[in-house]
């Protein structure tokens, strides 16, 4: 059985890397974590131009249809470059709810805009408990006329400075559900926060009566938990494959370092401690990277196990992005601490990615659920 990537997908992540290496490079991400904006439009068209932008939308929305697999690949070189980019919020989240729950009309008018670079947009979800679970959405929307207003507070908003379109999940008399705004909705307000990494802006916003029409509902009435659920799946899929890139960055700069840094006469990599945690922590990445796209593979190829396989991967390359730049840091010594050094970029995208979408511990949970629900199902 052969498990390596085909020749397109391989051309797929060299081309991603080469664009990174000009486009992300250490320099262009201190340069762009400093900025107000934090991201920068001319990489943004480029990504468009190659179609990174639409890899997963369907031919007929004006991007690529390719797979989950591709999708990762792209990710993990994002991560492996820190690329500051509203990419994880549009492609991932905003259109994976959209493919999930759109109507045909909002699709034909939001995807292919998205592919072409010329719509940002982003997902507010999570409030002040910060919970992942479709049930604990409190933001309110209540009918009045023929929409809704809604009221209440979303935190940890992705790139939502940036986004041209905001999706919503809010709770209605039917359930959960899901509205598009556009960003300068009267009411809205927006306060960016601070966060653990500067490549990464996120805000809180806070919604006072913001008025929504019939037709910016998603999907239908009660059903933006499905939606969600949905979403979930490709966002943790997603975090697993950018934190697999962050790390794997991490690693190389710790191999490369212990090969040149010498003490008592011989580089640094000739102790023992130092090629065993660099061994360790290299079968931490080679088992992360099974894991991720084997996850990618079965979500893909809707196969039985995929929500498991999944939960299975973001709670592993969690556990193990910690251990591996943790560990980085350690190999490169007092200099690996220091602002001035580019290891901390990687290491605090990888940070930043570990809770969201599901922590280490909510996937096994939900992993430890799927697998009893599964053997309870088993024939006898």
């Amino acid at each position: 059985m052969d498990f390596d990537f085909s020749q397109e997908q391989q051309m797929l992540q060299q081309m991603t890397r080469e664009l990174l290496a000009t486009e992300s490079a250490a320099p262009q991400v201190r340069v762009l974590a400093d900025s107000e904006d934090g991201w920068d439009r001319n990489t943004w068209s480029k990504l468009a131009e190659l179609g990174l932008i639409g890899i997963s939308i369907p031919e007929e929305h004006g991007g690529q249809g390719l797979g989950q697999i591709e999708q990762a690949l792209v990710l993990e070189e994002m991560g492996r470059a820190a690329l500051p980019s509203p990419y994880f919020a549009t492609a991932v989240l905003a259109t994976t709810a959209l493919l999930a729950g759109g109507s045909e009309a909002l699709k034909q008018r939001c995807l292919p805009e998205i592919a072409a670079g010329r719509l940002t947009a982003t997902l507010a979800w999570i409030e002040e408990r910060l919970s992942w679970s479709p049930e604990d959405v409190r933001l309110s929307a209540r009918p009045e006329g023929d929409g809704w207003l809604l009221d209440g507070t979303k935190w940890v908003v992705p790139w939502a400075h940036a986004a041209g379109i905001i999706l919503v999940a809010a709770r209605t008399p039917e359930g959960v559900s899901l509205f598009v705004l556009e960003r300068d909705t009267p009411g809205l307000q927006m306060k960016p926060l601070s966060t653990f990494d500067p490549t990464n802006r996120v805000s809180r916003l806070d919604f006072d009566g913001v008025r929504v029409e019939r037709e910016h509902l998603v999907g239908r009435l009660g059903g933006g938990a499905q939606i969600l659920d949905e979403v979930l799946l490709q966002a943790a899929l997603g975090a697993s494959a950018e934190m697999l890139g962050a790390s794997r960055k991490c690693l190389e700069m710790a191999v490369e370092y212990a090969k040149t840094r010498e003490q008592f006469g011989q580089p640094i990599g000739m102790f023992q401690a130092i090629k065993h945690k660099c061994a360790d922590r290299l079968v931490d990445l080679e088992e992360s990277h099974s894991a991720t796209y084997y996850a990618a593979w079965a979500l893909s190829a809707t196969a039985a196990g995929a929500e498991l396989a999944t939960s299975v991967a973001k709670a592993f390359v969690s556990d193990a992005s910690r251990r591996v730049c943790s560990d980085a840091i350690q190999v490169h010594g007092g200099i690996g601490f220091t602002w001035d050094y580019d290891l901390h970029l990687y290491f605090k995208r990888a940070k930043h990615l570990e809770p969201l979408y599901g922590d280490a511990d909510f996937h096994r949970e939900r992993a430890l659920g799927l697998a009893l629900a599964e053997s309870s199902e088993a024939p006898a």
